[in-house]
């Protein structure tokens, strides 16, 4: 049988935003809702969250899910999303892993188990999701996705994908044999992407975010 964690990773000092993950959204903090939210979701065989604080270890354990108190020198600015989530792969192993960001609040319940269906259905490795952009867009003052010499109607646009980070999976094994090689597990082997709504793809750094996030889910966003 395929075993399928969820993990909701956290950390307390964050920089842009201070202790983000804490930020209430309806009298509840943006990490709570997260733990909730997964946590109702058949498509997981657990739901963990995954910090190095024990701020969130009462909270996690307050709403009865586990908590995997990560190694205090995987909790700091210098740390990447490719060192904790391979630590906590070889104490929780499984076949896939969804990382279930809590700062992207208004992923909706459908959209979270249709993510984790694309992950499943075996064609990715490497599952990130984000917003498709269907607009003209540049880089460096150069078109991506249109001409200069041209003036298409965005519609007929190739769309850019942004990768939000909301949600992302892999296949658990090859995650951490890639890691163990040396290479990037986090895009690693056959890479796909999963479109989200835009709301979705929004992502708390700061307080701008903050506030435009709270005021869609008082809107109803993100159930």
């Amino acid at each position: 049988m395929t075993r399928v964690i969820a993990m909701i990773p956290a950390r307390l000092g964050s920089q842009r935003l201070k202790q983000k993950n804490l930020l209430e959204i309806g009298g509840v903090p943006m990490i709570v809702r997260a733990m909730r939210k997964a946590a109702a979701l058949s498509c997981f065989d657990e739901v963990w969250v995954n910090s190095e604080s024990d701020v969130f270890g009462d909270l996690a354990e307050a709403e009865g899910i586990p908590f995997h108190k990560r190694p205090a020198e995987l909790g700091g600015n210098e740390a990447t999303s490719e060192h904790f989530v391979h630590e906590f792969l070889t104490v929780h192993p499984c076949d896939y892993l969804v990382q279930v960001h809590s700062i992207a609040p208004l992923v909706s319940s459908p959209e979270i188990v249709a993510f984790t269906e694309a992950l499943l259905g075996g064609a990715h490795d490497t599952l990130l999701s984000g917003v498709n952009e269907q607009i003209q867009c540049m880089m460096a003052g150069k078109p991506l996705n249109f001409s200069f010499e041209l003036m298409d109607a965005t519609q007929i646009l190739e769309p850019l994908q942004r990768i939000s980070w909301s949600l992302t999976g892999w296949n658990a094994k090859s995650y951490v044999e890639t890691f163990e090689k040396g290479g990037c597990a986090t895009f690693h082997g056959r890479v796909g992407f999963f479109p989200l709504s835009r709301p979705a793809g929004m992502v708390v750094k700061v307080d701008e975010d903050y506030r435009i996030v709270k005021a869609l889910a008082e809107a109803g966003f993100g159930a």
